[in-house]
């Protein structure tokens, strides 16, 4: 097991790819808290973390909040004694043109997205450097942080801002034996994607399974992206075996960015 008896925070691990990358982590061996907006979601995936046998902890946590970031830290600190990995995995999505884009939708993907990886970082950096023993925060950021796409503008632009957020605080933390990486993965198959598929389709007009075919034929792998795949990465970037690997942004998207 690569990460023994390791103390992880994984943001937003009620569902989806924050779900996956919680059970993996938990596979290695670590203990894993999760923090959630939706506390009964929090607790489910807590209870299945506990039933392979390791430790949780599931803590409501809106990530635009500070002070309920905190609480998740002390929550954390005082049943586990420390922190070893954070992964900012909360994450939302919206659509429109710029146009019609409200500046309401424009800070929800900001705040969640961005905002939040600075508060969750922040809040985690400050208890791993008092430890002393070195860290590892990793965070969910997107290929569409490094390219632009049409009605993504907002989320476009809140990933790319983790993407540099990241290069900056792993230049910052590196005395400290700390590694800040991210993983921008491509188009995965989640619930947010279902409905992005049902909101494209409308505003491009086309049907929904034209929109799902199209996503196929744009990966050169072949098949839509999994929450595992995503997870599986997560993983080694939390391990030791990616010691000597910080202020990266790591594709993992079947090949898609190939095409760029």
């Amino acid at each position: 097991m690569r990460l023994l008896n390791k103390i992880a925070i994984v943001t937003g691990a009620g569902t989806g790819i924050g779900h996956a990358i919680a059970l993996a982590l938990a596979k290695e061996g670590a203990n894993v808290v999760i923090g959630d907006i939706q506390e009964g979601s929090a607790k489910r995936t807590a209870s299945e973390i506990e039933a392979m046998g390791r430790k949780s902890l599931a803590v409501k946590c809106d990530v635009r909040s500070n002070s309920e970031v905190e609480n998740m830290i002390q929550e954390t600190v005082e049943k586990f004694g420390r922190i070893d990995i954070l992964v900012n995995n909360a994450g939302v999505s919206t659509m429109a043109s710029v146009v019609d884009m409200t500046e309401e939708e424009w800070d929800y993907n900001m705040d969640v997205n961005a905002k939040g990886v600075f508060l969750c970082s922040r809040a985690v950096a400050r208890q791993m450097i008092k430890q002393g023993e070195g860290g590892k925060i990793v965070s969910l950021g997107s290929i569409a942080g490094k390219s632009g796409s049409q009605y993504y503008a907002h989320y476009n632009a809140s990933k790319a801002a983790v993407i540099a957020f990241t290069a900056s605080l792993a230049r910052e933390l590196a005395p400290y034996n700390i590694n800040v990486n991210a993983v921008c993965p491509g188009i995965v198959e989640t619930s947010m994607h279902a409905r992005e598929i049902k909101w494209t389709a409308k505003l491009r007009g086309m049907k929904e399974e034209e929109v799902k075919s199209g996503y196929l034929a744009f990966t050169p792998l072949g098949r839509l992206e999994q929450p595992e795949d995503v997870a599986k990465l997560v993983v080694f970037l939390a391990s030791e075996e990616a010691g000597f690997i910080t202020g990266q942004a790591i594709n993992v998207d079947g090949g898609i960015m190939t095409r760029r």
